[in-house]
């Protein structure tokens, strides 16, 4: 049940695949605990995931239940919030429209995240749909008229975006939108397993939060650590080391970390005794993950239904804030 009495959260994740360690430390441990204390709308991006995986169906239908299965198997409650899709409510669409009469096209190309994006993209692939992604993420957080955005680092130009249409919008026809505020997680981004920046599936350089054991094992036995040290009694860099950055995500054992960082910069230390530890403390980690996957895995219904509820939670929230829109501009009623 909605509590009325609570600020409201809006955010979300794309469904392109399973998700790994890095949208949870850079997303749902905060999730977690903010659904304590708010209304959370958790919404799966699925008309966004279109942009650039149109030809690709069936990926985006399976990755809105993996999700949902791994939102499940961290913590995320049904009970204290909305898990929605996005194409379940007509709204977030009309909304994404009727903003984007307001928002003049250089905003869109000024987005550090769409301009990069585009750049990764083939030519065939940079669809109207795709350019106009960050209109829908505007749409997406001033529906429900949240207050907070946890995002990460690399989406708080969005969040910003986001804040100027509203004021626009304000401005223009008068006030309906709240100016939501960014929450970025005390660990923004986790390093790709190579070292070679964020974590991406389709660079292969991720952990799954649906990894067996045996696959945590090799994934971090094979991690990049600092190439300039070929021996164990060479000093080596922490700073910007893979190894080291999930070390302090994952390991609890805060005195083992330092212990290692310290001997790894003098040179006493090799590169099996950290990674070996650093695979026990993930696995340790994953392990009641692992436990709630197999069973949601075999009571899909369950995870049907958090799905079908939370889009019954934001439903009439939707439906009041497009009637608050129309009314403002001026286009709810043309006849009697």
């Amino acid at each position: 049940m909605v509590d009325e009495n609570k600020k409201r959260i809006l955010t979300g994740i794309r469904p392109t695949g399973a998700l790994h360690l890095g949208h949870y430390v850079g997303a749902l441990h905060n999730w977690i605990d903010l659904q304590e204390e708010y209304n959370c709308y958790f919404l799966i991006a699925d008309y966004q995931a279109l942009g650039d995986h149109f030809n690709d169906i069936d990926l985006i239908r399976k990755s809105v239940i993996d999700v949902t299965i791994d939102w499940l198997s961290v913590g995320l409650d049904p009970a204290k919030s909305s898990f929605v899709i996005q194409s379940y409510v007509p709204e977030f669409a009309e909304l994404t429209m009727l903003l984007s009469f307001i928002t003049p096209l250089g905003m869109l190309e000024r987005n550090p995240t769409l301009k990069g994006e585009l750049d990764s993209l083939e030519i065939e692939k940079r669809t109207v749909g795709f350019y106009n992604y960050p209109m829908s993420q505007v749409a997406d957080i001033l529906l429900p008229r949240a207050q907070l955005v946890p995002v990460g680092d690399d989406q708080s130009p969005h969040v910003e975006m986001t804040r100027e249409i509203a004021r626009k919008f304000n401005r223009m026809f008068g006030e309906v939108f709240l100016e939501p505020d960014t929450l970025i997680g005390k660990v923004p981004r986790l390093s790709g397993t190579d070292g070679q920046g964020k974590m991406s599936k389709s660079k292969g350089n991720v952990i799954m939060l649906s990894d067996d054991e045996e696959t945590v094992n090799k994934k971090v036995k094979s991690m990049y650590t600092d190439p300039n040290r070929i021996r164990a009694d060479i000093p080596g860099k922490v700073e910007g080391n893979p190894v080291f950055e999930y070390h302090d995500a994952f390991n609890k054992d805060l005195e083992q970390v330092k212990d290692f960082k310290d001997r790894y910069q003098k040179g006493n230390i090799g590169d099996v005794e950290v990674k070996t530890a650093l695979a026990k403390s993930i696995n340790q980690f994953l392990e009641p993950i692992r436990e709630k996957r197999v069973y949601y895995e075999n009571n899909i219904s369950l995870v049907e239904e958090s799905l079908n509820n939370g889009i019954t939670n934001i439903k009439p929230l939707a439906s009041q804030t497009i009637e608050l829109v129309r009314e403002k501009m001026k286009i709810s009623k043309y006849i009697r």
